[in-house]
C-alpha cells in the first residue's frame, strides 16, 4: 500500500481505494444478487436501486436522479417506485446487508477476527466523523443502526463513507458545471470502457450533444480526445472531491489511518477479486 503522510487530501484518495471495494462487493457478487432476488427484487437494476435508495425510505424516481446523479430519469422512473410494491426499503436494506456480509465472509474467510474488529473499530470511528450536512446518502447511511458483528460493521462504515464522498463528488461537478452525460462521456475520452457507462439510460442523441459540449468548452479536441484544458478541469474536480472527503481522516489522525490503511489493504485486494475490469466505478486494482 502507498505510504500515507499529513496530507489529508492524499490520504482521503488512498483510503478510498481500500474502502471502494467493500462496498462494491455489493453490486459485483453472486451472494449480493442471490440476497436481493430471495426478497423479490429480480433483476440487477431493481436490487440496485432499491439498495442503494432504500436509507432514504420509500422515495419516488426525483430524489434518487439527484443523489445518484448518472441516471438518467427515465431510467430510475422505470425502477421506482415501483420496487417498493416488490420489497420494503426495510426488507432491501435486510437484503442489501445479508449479501454483503455473506460475499465479504467467502473473500475474507482466512484473515483472523481480530484483524476484522480492528478494522471496523476505526472505520466505525471515521465514520462517526463525518459532517453529513450537504450530503445525503452519506446522511442517510450514517444513521443506520450500527451492526453486530464485524463484517456488518465494516460493511455499513465502508458504504457510509462511500456514499458520503460520492456526495462530495457530484456537488463538485455541478459546481465545475459538468452535467451526468457530460460526465459519463468524459469518463469515456479518457479511456473508461463504456459497456457499463453506456447502460445508464441516456439516448446517443444525448451523448453526441454532450459530447459537442465538452469539445465547445475547450475540455475534448475535434476527434473527441481529452485536452490540457479538460484533464486540468476534472483534476480540479477530483481535487476538490478530496478535500470534501478529507475530515474522517484528519479527525482519525495520521496514526490511526495508516494502521486503517493497512489493514484494509488485504481486504480490498480480497474484494477486488469480483469487481469486473470494465466496472463504472473506475477504480484500479490496488497497486503492491
Amino acid at each position: 500500500m502507498p505510504a500515507l503522510d499529513d496530507d489529508p487530501e492524499r490520504t482521503a484518495r488512498v483510503l478510498w481505494t481500500r474502502v471502494e471495494p467493500l462496498h462494491a462487493v455489493t453490486y459485483f457478487h453472486p451472494r449480493a444478487r442471490a440476497a436481493y432476488e430471495a426478497v423479490g427484487l429480480r433483476g440487477y437494476w431493481r436490487g440496485y436501486f432499491a439498495g442503494r435508495a432504500a436509507p432514504l425510505g420509500p422515495v419516488d424516481a426525483a430524489p434518487v436522479v439527484a443523489a445518484f446523479f448518472a441516471f438518467a430519469p427515465p431510467m430510475v422512473g422505470r425502477a421506482l417506485p415501483a420496487v417498493w410494491q416488490l420489497a420494503t426499503p426495510q426488507e432491501a436494506l435486510r437484503a442489501r446487508l445479508t449479501g454483503a456480509v455473506q460475499a465479504l465472509a467467502e473473500l475474507l474467510y482466512e484473515l483472523p477476527e481480530s484483524h476484522l474488529t480492528e478494522a471496523a473499530d476505526l472505520l466505525e470511528a471515521a465514520a462517526g466523523a463525518l459532517d453529513t450536512a450537504g450530503r445525503v446518502l452519506g446522511a442517510a447511511n450514517a444513521a443506520l443502526p450500527r451492526g453486530d458483528y464485524p463484517l456488518a460493521r465494516l460493511w455499513q462504515a465502508a458504504t457510509t463513507l462511500r456514499e458520503a464522498r460520492g456526495d462530495g463528488h457530484v456537488a463538485a461537478l455541478v459546481a465545475a458545471g459538468v452535467d451526468p452525460v457530460e460526465a459519463l462521456a468524459w469518463r469515456v475520452a479518457v479511456g473508461q470502457p463504456p459497456q457499463n457507462l453506456l447502460g445508464r439510460g441516456w439516448s446517443e442523441e444525448q451523448w453526441q450533444a454532450a459530447r459537442g459540449r465538452l469539445v465547445a468548452r475547450g475540455w475534448l479536441d475535434a476527434d473527441g480526445r481529452p485536452t490540457d484544458v479538460g484533464r486540468a478541469g476534472l483534476q480540479a474536480v477530483e481535487d476538490a472531491t478530496d478535500r470534501a472527503a478529507a475530515r474522517p481522516w484528519l479527525v482519525l489522525g495520521p496514526d490511526r489511518a495508516a494502521r486503517l490503511g493497512e489493514l484494509l489493504d488485504p481486504l480490498a485486494r480480497a474484494c477486488h477479486r469480483v469487481i469486473p475490469a470494465d466496472n463504472p466505478i473506475g477504480l484500479a486494482a490496488p497497486q503492491p
